[in-house]
């Protein structure tokens, strides 16, 4: 049975940094492409970020230069690194299979954590 369990998320200020962990357990773990996607309120989950084994990266334009995506294959984890945080950033970030690089995602969704950019 997969578990994705997200962690790290907060209240920051606008400009600020956050790191988000997710933990996944019960997969192949470092042969799958991982992505954190988000939902803000009343707006469909987005991929704004994806990885795959080897470590290659995506990004949704918004999140460019501001976000980075990383992985443990050890720790079986995968990171998302967010700096310059806007308001817009504001929703629920969660983790999931990207398969090759896209929203595409295999596995029942985790409970997500809360990110929130406010002054």
């Amino acid at each position: 049975q997969v578990q994705l369990v997200e962690s790290g998320g907060g209240l920051v200020q606008p400009g600020g940094s956050l790191r988000l962990s997710c933990a996944a357990s019960g997969m192949i773990f470092s042969i799958s492409t991982m992505g954190w996607y988000r939902q803000a309120p009343g707006k469909q989950r987005e991929l704004v970020a994806a990885i795959t084994g080897g470590g290659n990266t995506r990004y949704t334009d918004s999140v460019k230069e501001r976000f980075v995506i990383s992985r443990d294959n050890a720790k079986n984890t995968v990171y998302l690194q967010m700096n310059s945080l806007k308001p817009e950033d504001t929703a629920v970030y969660y983790c999931n299979t990207a398969v090759g690089l896209t929203a595409t995602s295999r596995f029942p969704w985790g409970q997500g954590t809360q990110v929130t950019v406010s002054s």
